[in-house]
């Protein structure tokens, strides 16, 4: 009886250990699974932009979610040296209603749309003082108000830089002139195979009708032979 309590015991056990494995993989897919259809926020592919003091700029921000949304909350803040300083906020009821916008800046709009997953502002007359860290936050009730942000740096400059673009014409002509003189070499290559074959076309005919000739005069002057053995 002990033996069987024992090996009971450890068959218990490893049925034990195999609901746990069991349990986590499912914890592990479900949160995989989650996590890709959870919300997202982006500031674009290109997070960062260098603009004339005096413009005005484009703050780009866009969400998406797979699971949908439902009074998804989200804010701009600028980063002033370590101090959050926020520009806007609102929530989106659900999808497709616009929200209903609070602007803490005399110098930004919001230009967003919910129909676009858009939550965009712009920024009027900007100033070196606004050169720094601008952060998109958004939080969706639908995921258990998790936390999401993507930021975009704003670069304030007197001037845009002129580009030298000498080397890239440099390659461009060196690459065109390549180019050209590829097609051109067919272009002759074909002229000169082209050439060759009408000439050796008419070369054919001429050694054919060369020797139709010959055979020609070879049957006349037979006869003419022929004609003018006197007779015996």
């Amino acid at each position: 009886m002990a033996s069987v309590d024992s090996t009971g015991s450890r068959v218990s056990g490893r049925l034990r250990s195999g609901d746990i494995l069991h349990t986590g993989l499912v914890v592990a897919l479900l949160l995989g699974v989650w996590s890709v259809g959870g919300l997202e926020v982006s500031t674009g592919k290109v997070p960062h932009l260098f603009a004339i003091n005096g413009s005005t700029v484009l703050l780009p921000c866009t969400y998406a979610s797979c699971i949908g949304i439902k009074n998804l909350y989200f804010n701009w803040h600028y980063n002033n040296n370590g101090s959050m300083m926020k520009l806007c906020d609102a929530v989106i009821p659900i999808e497709g209603v616009e929200p209903k916008v609070s602007v803490f800046h005399e110098r930004v709009e919001f230009v967003g749309t919910s129909k676009g997953n858009n939550i965009s502002i712009l920024l009027y007359n900007i100033t070196y003082e606004d050169d720094g860290e601008y952060i998109c936050f958004a939080r969706n009730e639908k995921e258990k108000n998790r936390n999401h942000s993507a930021s975009y740096m704003l670069y304030v400059v007197d001037q845009m830089k002129e580009i030298d673009t000498t080397l890239t014409t440099i390659i461009v002509s060196v690459v065109g002139g390549v180019i050209g003189l590829s097609i051109l070499g067919m272009v002759i290559k074909a002229l000169v195979i082209n050439f060759l074959l009408k000439d050796d076309e008419k070369n054919k005919e001429c050694l054919v009708s060369s020797g139709n000739d010959n055979t020609e005069n070879g049957h006349s002057g037979a006869k003419a032979d022929n004609k003018g053995t006197p007779k015996a």
